[in-house]
Order: C-alpha cells, then structure tokens, then sequence
C-alpha cells in the first residue's frame, strides 16, 4: 500500500505548467495493472500528448472538469466521467477555470515501458 500523494514522487515536478504526475506501478510493486494520479491546474493546457505500443489506459475524472483530445477529437469532460484510450490513440488533456483531477488505471506494459511522449501536438 502507498499513499499516492504523499509516497509517490511527482515526476511532472520540474515542468513549467501547473502539472502534478504520480505514478504508482512501481511503488506498489505492481505486474498486471499501473495506477496514476494527475492534476492540472485551472485552464492548464499541456500540448505534449502521448501514446503507448500495448498498454490500454482508463482516465476516470475525480475532479474538476476540461477537456480531452483524443486523435483528432476533442471531448468535455466533467467529474466522475471515464474516459477507456486504446494504446495507438495519442491523447492530451486540458483543464478548465477549476483545475482537472484524474486517476489513471493502465494494463499490462513491457518491462521497458512502451510509452511515447508527443511534444507539440495539441497547440491550439
């Protein structure tokens, strides 16, 4: 057990943007399932998106609200939505006037990780 925001190291601490990332698979030793907590500020837009080889990941909002780009759309999103993305699906998130708040579940991942940053990819 490692309690997400006070065991669990903010690697999104050195980013200009309002961000918080904290990723548990490790800290919880896990092998089957990854599990993340990230914030971002009110109106924070981060226009590095990413993508994964294999690993499917579920967004659940537990906070706040804004919006999701996924491929080509865009969604809203609001507090308690869950939002399933395919591993081949690039995605970045924004945050409205009261922040975003989202745990992540991730499946399975090649011990390397499969995960590819995409910086600049949603600029507007």
């Amino acid at each position: 057990m490692k309690n997400l925001k006070g065991e669990v190291s903010d690697v999104a601490a050195e980013r200009p943007e309002d961000i918080e990332a904290r990723m548990a698979r490790r800290a919880i030793e896990s092998e089957q399932v990854g599990v993340s907590y990230f914030r971002y500020g009110p109106n924070v837009h981060s226009a590095i998106g990413h993508k994964h080889r294999v690993q499917e990941e579920v967004y659940v909002v537990v906070a706040g609200s804004g919006r999701v780009k996924l491929g080509d759309e865009i969604l809203e999103v609001k507090q308690w939505d869950a939002v399933r993305v395919a591993p081949a699906v690039t995605r970045g998130w924004e945050a409205g006037p009261d922040g975003l708040e989202l745990i992540i579940a991730g499946g399975p991942r090649p011990e390397e990780g499969d995960g590819e940053m995409v910086p600049g990819w949603w600029d507007d």
